[in-house]
Formats: structure tokens, C-alpha cells, sequence
């Protein structure tokens, strides 16, 4: 069945220098994706059909920086599952932004455009539902890897789990740089042998390769199993739920 994956880009200049829009990646951004290419080099724990990236610089370089992992695959881009759109305050630094439109509060507005020429909250999360609705049907059955950004995968839950886009959920998301977002399309028989299919969430925000920068020594990844043992596990009463 269907798998994909989202994998946030590494650290951006732009979230350090406190500009409004896209940049490339930090220095910093290039070691995650780097320490990210390392882990699924070594562990091959997603072999995937596609590879699909953001066209703003930020996941663009990331997945840039990966796709050596997955050998000579070639990298597709979609302008569809870039983050939230800044319209004419891209490239304003924080303080610009604020001081000439404000931050919108999208809690209790969820209709205010960020700014000119940019989205609103219900406008990003449709382009999201859309984006990755046609993006699953393209590749149906496949291993999909998409490099996107964190309203993609903030979007993804909304999408997936058929909640409302019209207003901000009341509990967020904390996504880190170049983790992966795992989600699995499955296909059961229930007790009168009619078939069901869903979703399932199997990872959010595994970034545990990041956790070794700094320190003396490296994971040993190719140590690794490429899923968990565990992976077998099944309730011992079949659930209606499963």
C-alpha cells in the first residue's frame, strides 16, 4: 500500500536572521540534512518511488542533500506544497513585517490574509488537502518521500484525519528540522469480508538523527534494524477499529 513521508527541511537562514520568506539553509540546516542523508544511507529504512520536493530553497537544498541516499532517483519539484505564502512581505525582516501589517491571529481570524497578495490559513490548508490528495492518487501504491516544510505537515493531520480547515485546531504542532512524518495507507478485511482502507500514522517528528551533533560520537546506524522488531505486534482480539 501507499507510504508517504515528510521530512521537514533543515534550519534556514531566514528563521535565524528573522526575515519574512524563504532562504536557503543555515549552516546548521546543512549538517541535519546531512546527518538525515547519513541515517537512511546506512539503515535504508525508506526505499521510495518518488521524491518529491518543495520549490522554495530551503527544502529544495535539503532534499538536494538526501536524495544521494536513494541513489540516482530523480528529484521532482511541486510548487503546491510550498509553506504558507507571505505575499508582499517576503523578504521583510520581523520587525518591518509587524510594524507595517501586523502578525495575523489566525485563531480568531482565520480569514485574514498574512499579507497583500498572500494566504489565509483556510486558503494555505485547502492548497495542502489538494496538493496531497493529488499527490497520493498520482503514486497510488508507492513509497512517496516528500521535502516540504512545517504548515505541509501541521496540514497533513487536518487532511488526513478529515478535520476542519476553516479555523486553527486548539492543540499545534512542534515539528523539528528534517524530521519525518510517516504515514501508512492500509487495506483489511472486517468480520462481513468487506474490505476497509485508512490511514495510519506511523512516525511524527523522528529526528533522531540530529541527536549525536555536537557529541564525541556518531550513531551507529548501520547497527540498526531497518523497522523497529516490534513491527509485528498485533492485538490479540482483532479491533474493529484495526
Amino acid at each position: 500500500m501507499t507510504h508517504l513521508y515528510l521530512i521537514r527541511h533543515g534550519e534556514a537562514l531566514s528563521a535565524i536572521k528573522g526575515l519574512i520568506g524563504d532562504t536557503g539553509l543555515s549552516p546548521l540546516g546543512i549538517l541535519q540534512a546531512e546527518r538525515l542523508r547519513d541515517r537512511l544511507a546506512a539503515t535504508k529504512e525508506i526505499e521510495p518511488d518518488v521524491l518529491i520536493a518543495s520549490t522554495l530553497p530551503r527544502a529544495r537544498q535539503t532534499a538536494e542533500i538526501v536524495a544521494p541516499a536513494f541513489g540516482a532517483l530523480p528529484l521532482l519539484l511541486d510548487d503546491e506544497i510550498q509553506e504558507l505564502r507571505p505575499g508582499l512581505a517576503d523578504g521583510m525582516t520581523e520587525e518591518e513585517y509587524d510594524k507595517k501589517y501586523g502578525f495575523p491571529d489566525f485563531t480568531n481570524n482565520p480569514f485574514q490574509v498574512v499579507a497583500p497578495e498572500g494566504e489565509n490559513w483556510g486558503q494555505f490548508m485547502l492548497r495542502v488537502g489538494t496538493a496531497l490528495d493529488r499527490i497520493i492518487r498520482e503514486h497510488e501504491g508507492k513509497t512517496i518521500v516528500l521535502f516540504c516544510h512545517g504548515g505541509i505537515i501541521d496540514g497533513s493531520f487536518l487532511f488526513f484525519f478529515r478535520m476542519s480547515s476553516l479555523s486553527v485546531p486548539p492543540a499545534g504542532f512542534y515539528t523539528r528540522n528534517t524530521s519525518i512524518t510517516h504515514w501508512h495507507r492500509v487495506t483489511w478485511k472486517r468480520r462481513n469480508d468487506q474490505e476497509s482502507t485508512r490511514w495510519r500514522l506511523i512516525n511524527y517528528n523522528d529526528a533522531v538523527h540530529l541527536y549525536d551533533i555536537g557529541t564525541p560520537e556518531r550513531i551507529a546506524w548501520h547497527n540498526l534494524l531497518k523497522r523497529p522488531a516490534s513491527d509485528g505486534d498485533r492485538p490479540t482480539v482483532p479491533l474493529e477499529t484495526e
